[in-house]
């Protein structure tokens, strides 16, 4: 159990307290067996109070730590450090903290140690994000070994930029990967309908160089009822990904965030009246490029 801090003032309170039972001994009673009765302290209690006053004063009344001067077997402040420093930045629990510094530091403790260290510091639960998930739960990124396979689609609202006329008007992007090349495929468009999805499904069939195999998209308006049939009708597989979890198309989602940061970027203060001149620099900005296949540094992707 944790030892109790008390403020300068309740010290100061509890050592006239004590003073007040010395004088009572004195000036009252007499006697100081009577008041260690009428206080209800033992006489050890009170003559040790009694020298403490007699060599230092009120000060001596005051309340002292009850912490040993000495702990030879107290975790070093050193040892202390690292299983911090291995708990915050690798959240580490403690059988494998004992490992870690066993191995590399060449330090011996225990687990329940190391579960006390945690406990008295705070350090005992994690935050619900990094807390252990078992294997079932984890996510796990998927990649088909056939291209075709699986094909990711989507579609990207791009803010409303100003015409010729001085007017607002809103494009949308839609983009198709292929989970195995990552050959990916752009389109723009002047609105977002089933009708224009459908459109754009021919136009990704028409330009991937192998057969489609499965369509994958999200739940949206554009991707109901007419289209999945479409799609259907085409010999392809369908797949809706689970609501609210846009992670499932992610490499399509990361796409469009490069687009966000390497090309609509560079159209700042740019006049663009049709989807025609929208397409034509999407052609002069992409090329044939590739999206990279890890997720650390993002390259500009591959476009047909």
């Amino acid at each position: 159990m944790s030892e109790r801090v008390w403020s300068e003032k309740d010290l100061v309170r509890r050592a006239g307290r004590r003073l007040a039972v010395l004088r009572h001994a004195e000036e009252v009673s007499g006697n100081v067996a009577a008041t260690c009765r009428y206080y209800g302290i033992s006489r050890n209690v009170f003559y040790r109070w009694k020298r403490r006053y007699e060599d230092e004063g009120l000060e001596g009344l005051k309340d002292r730590s009850s912490a040993p001067h000495h702990s030879p077997a107290m975790t070093h402040p050193e040892v202390v450090g690292k299983i911090i420093h291995l708990r915050q930045h690798y959240h580490f629990g403690p059988t494998k903290i004992v490992m870690y510094l066993q191995r590399y530091h060449d330090i011996t403790i225990s687990q329940s140690g190391v579960w006390r260290i945690l406990k008295r510091l705070g350090l005992n639960r994690l935050p619900a994000s990094q807390r252990y998930k078992s294997r079932q739960k984890r996510w796990k990124r998927y990649e088909k070994q056939r291209p075709g396979h699986h094909v990711q689609i989507d579609v990207k609202f791009i803010e409303p930029i100003t015409t010729a006329t001085g007017t607002r008007k809103r494009f949308y992007q839609y983009t198709a990967i292929d989970d195995c090349t990552r050959l990916r495929i752009l389109r723009i468009y002047p609105r977002s309908d089933q009708k224009t999805a459908i459109q754009f499904l021919d136009y990704v069939l028409s330009r991937l160089p192998f057969q489609v195999e499965k369509i994958q998209t999200d739940n949206g308006a554009e991707f109901q009822t007419q289209f999945h049939w479409h799609v259907l009708d085409q010999g392809i597989g369908r797949i809706y990904i689970r609501p609210a979890t846009p992670r499932l198309n992610g490499k399509v989602e990361r796409s469009h965030r490069i687009d966000a940061e390497e090309f609509y970027r560079q159209l700042d203060g740019v006049v663009i009246d049709d989807a025609g001149v929208f397409n034509d620099k999407l052609k002069e900005w992409g090329g044939l490029l590739q999206l990279p296949p890890t997720p650390r540094r993002p390259r500009r992707p591959n476009t047909l």
